[in-house]
């Protein structure tokens, strides 16, 4: 039986399987791309003018750390939450919302930034909430993962096509290193012009866009499929039920709610072991990612003033987009679990380096710091392709949620422990090799116990 026929029952179409086609296929690629890209770039934007916004409102290191971690919270409830809806409701309104819902964070931040320069303590509490929405931005990449693998498995079906697919998603990925260079380049832009508040605004406008092109996404098969099938199963088709099923791939032996099947069978595996590596690593990405600036612009960190710590992430960001695709392509040859380890053992050791480099080093700090970023970010456009392998339909999206998640628990934890550190008077340098370089370290180590997944496979189940 073809998926994408139409089934006639009493009860009539719902969730209708769609023929999917190469440029069907295409066509999502690209928004997801863009969606991903304007995600980002609200999400990091924030982290790179918390020490604007310090200045500003007069916090300290430790304050600002502070606010970071009550917003990771937020972002990391948001994040989880809309694995379950998408595995329900389906991965395109998922998309659509995740868009949306990125540009009014970022509206509103403009705005709660205000209300905290007239009202420090609710205005504060106004600011961790909007920024806490924005965690629909950043489920995004796990949305994108799950839509993307489940439309590039049904297109590319030959084995040659099938082993570019990491490559071809690591495109997407790389929205990651392109739109913190966009934040990074609106920083020198629009700041001198209109404060923050004027960066967090022109971030509203790329989300009407993207909404309009989001009406050309067609809904990826399998997801139609088991949702048609499970429809039929409920009316009492069993047997066209099963059938439908069967001609997809898709397993109809779990009919219990997403969330509670990513912890039964073969998704507990998955969940636990690369949701515990992510989270490790996490607390890497917050502490060379996310508070990048805080670390190079600190009188005890890398001593580098604002200026110039805005050009190392424009550079070291543009070599993170190289390490998408090296990790996207590297993953296509030796595995993507293999090449995700390979990135973060080297991602910590290239850290390390630059910790230890002396101030005043500007060219060797570069060198380092955009290295680490290539080991760190990078092995990321593996990671969420790997996701989408290492689950079945029913649990894709909220196996993905619980990782994507997991990572903002290991900003939350590592908030927390830069946070009280530097409170406790350690310095800058010393916190991130302890808070950021063993983590990452151990993270590469940990993914090691997932199941490893043949990137010639060309079905998913």
């Amino acid at each position: 039986m073809d998926p994408s026929a139409s089934l006639t029952t009493p009860a009539g179409p719902a969730s209708q399987p769609q023929h999917v086609t190469a440029q069907d296929v295409k066509i999502a690629t690209w928004v997801c791309f863009f969606a991903w890209t304007f995600a980002v770039y609200d999400f990091v934007l924030f982290g790179n003018l918390l020490p604007e916004l310090a200045a500003d409102h007069g916090w300290s290191s430790a304050q600002s750390t502070g606010i970071n971690t009550w917003v990771t919270a937020g972002t990391a409830l948001v994040a989880f939450g809309i694995g379950p809806f998408v595995d329900r409701v389906g991965r395109r309104k998922g998309i659509i919302i995740a868009v949306i819902g990125a540009a009014v964070a970022s509206l509103l931040t403009a705005i709660a930034g205000w209300v905290v320069g007239l009202v420090a303590g609710v205005g504060i509490v106004i600011l961790i909430l909007v920024r806490a929405l924005a965690g629909l931005g950043y489920a995004e990449q796990a949305i994108n993962a799950t839509y993307l693998n489940e439309m590039f498995a049904e297109v590319y079906s030959d084995p040659a096509k099938a082993r570019r697919r990491g490559f071809i998603y690591s495109l997407v990925q790389s929205g990651w290193p392109i739109g913190s260079v966009l934040a990074a380049v609106s920083i020198y832009v629009l700041f001198p012009i209109g404060g923050w508040a004027l960066c967090f605004i022109v971030a509203v406008f790329p989300a009407i866009f993207m909404v309009w092109a989001a009406r050309y996404l067609k809904e990826s098969p399998q997801f139609a499929v088991r949702r048609r099938a499970e429809t039929l199963l409920a009316q009492g088709h069993a047997e066209e039920a099963k059938a439908l099923a069967a001609s997809a791939g898709v397993d109809l032996t779990d009919q219990s709610a997403p969330l509670t099947a990513a912890f039964k069978g073969e998704s507990l595996r998955s969940t636990v072991v690369i949701g515990l590596a992510t989270l490790f690593n996490w607390l890497g990405v917050l502490a060379f990612a996310i508070l990048g600036t805080s670390l190079l612009t600190a009188a005890d960190g890398k001593a580098i003033t604002f200026d110039n710590a805005l050009a190392i992430l424009i550079i070291s960001n543009a070599t993170a987009f190289a390490g998408y695709l090296f990790h996207g392509w590297f993953g296509d040859r030796i595995g993507r679990r293999n090449a995700i380890v390979i990135g973060w053992v080297v991602s910590a050791a290239s850290f390390s380096g630059m910790l230890l480099a002396p101030n005043g080093s500007f060219g060797l700090i570069i060198a380092l710091y955009s290295a680490g970023l290539f080991f760190l970010i990078g092995p990321y456009a593996a990671l969420l392709f790997f996701n989408g392998e290492s689950f079945p339909v029913h649990t894709r999206a909220t196996g993905g949620s619980i990782i994507n998640a997991a990572g903002q628990v290991g900003s939350i934890l590592g908030g927390v422990l830069i946070t009280a550190a530097l409170a406790g008077g350690e310095s800058w340098t010393k916190t991130a090799f302890l808070f950021g370089c063993l983590p990452i370290l151990a993270s590469g180590l940990i993914i090691l116990a997932a199941r490893n997944v043949d990137p010639r496979k060309v079905r998913l189940d």
